[in-house]
């Protein structure tokens, strides 16, 4: 089975930690999320991966190559300009000659792919969409679909009044190849506003699969703080963190300074006297924490140097950022590698 997986998009909203960083590249639990999501997608049966790239498409062709590493081919489709999903979507045909699978890259989810796609088949549709339900959809791209979970129609960011379905598009379709000959060659196209439209109205089969299991897209820095803070609870399992002991890690921690579980304790970590770390944490590697600096609450990537009697409440940290003594941010993204300092 193969995945597209769209990547291209700018991350405005995560800001500044997509300044120099591709969104789908940032962190969870210290390992990128893309990484995670390739992984999740190979347990369940994918052998290759397209990434369709664009804004600073270098860091994600770096890190993952060919696939070699994680036992999983991976190919790229780059982006000059963007061209929306449906665009990036058609850009990808060549790779596609039978039934596969598309999501975007900032979803968090664990939905099982295999019963996603016979489930397709069984509907014997040209495309099936993943729906999650939510309280508000005023925001999102509602799906209304009859008793035989069939799609009618489809409603971007209604008012409350225009829609009586609150089961929105999670971001992850099943598609038939001849649906790429619905969508023209270079040009802007968007897959939601455009496409799925334009196949409704011409009477082409599209199925709703109702998935009714955690799902989050990490599009601004407090649902990307939240994710941190369902996988500690157990309410996401798109990390697993069983068997997880920070202790087993190459850490080096002072016998005065306090740990509070939950936690996450990355490699070559350094934590100094009487400090006091957690709950809810996350320490990236080859980080140093210095004396008597208290974390709780927080996000700290790699190759962070936390000087003495500072304190992190609710707060994320980017790579390489060095943070001077004396210091209390609370509720803020912290970035001074890169020339930045937002609250969140």
């Amino acid at each position: 089975m193969k995945a597209l997986l769209l990547a291209g998009g700018l991350g405005t909203r995560l800001r500044p930690l997509t300044n120099f960083l591709p969104k789908p590249m940032v962190p969870i639990m210290g390992k990128p999320l893309l990484e995670s999501t390739i992984l999740r997608l190979k347990h369940q049966g994918v052998d290759e991966v397209v990434i369709s790239t664009c804004y600073k498409s270098n860091h994600i062709e770096k890190y993952f190559g060919d696939g070699e590493k994680l036992g999983v081919k991976v190919s790229y489709i780059k982006e000059d300009i963007p061209l929306g999903t449906g665009g990036a979507i058609k850009n990808a045909e060549e790779f596609f000659g039978d039934t596969f699978i598309i999501l975007n890259s900032d979803i968090i989810c664990d939905i099982d792919i295999k019963n996603l796609v016979e489930y397709h088949k069984s509907k014997n549709a040209l495309a099936t969409i993943a729906m999650t339900k939510v309280e508000d959809p005023s925001q999102y791209g509602v799906i209304e679909y009859d008793d035989n979970d069939y799609i009618t129609a489809f409603k971007e960011k209604p008012k409350p009044y225009e829609t009586n379905s609150k089961w929105i598009n999670a971001g992850i379709y099943v598609f038939e190849p001849e649906l790429l000959n619905e969508i023209p060659k270079d040009e802007v196209v968007s897959i939601e506003r455009d496409t799925y439209p334009k196949l409704l109205s011409k009477g082409c089969s599209m199925a709703a699969y109702r998935y009714g299991g955690y799902w989050i897209d990490i599009g601004t820095i407090e649902k990307y703080k939240k994710v941190h803070f369902d996988i500690f609870k157990n309410n996401c399992k798109f990390v697993d963190m069983s068997g997880y002991n920070y202790k087993c890690k190459s850490t080096i921690i002072d016998p005065s300074a306090k740990i509070v579980e939950p936690i996450f304790i990355g490699h070559n970590v350094k934590i100094d006297a009487k400090a006091h770390i957690g709950p809810y944490v996350v320490i990236g590697d080859n980080t140093h924490i210095g004396s008597n600096s208290i974390i709780r609450h927080s996000i700290v990537w790699d190759n962070v140097k936390i000087n003495k009697n500072v304190n992190l409440i609710n707060a994320v940290v980017a790579s390489n950022s060095v943070i001077d003594g004396m210091r209390k941010i609370v509720d803020e993204v912290y970035a001074n590698s890169i020339n930045d300092y937002v609250a969140s």
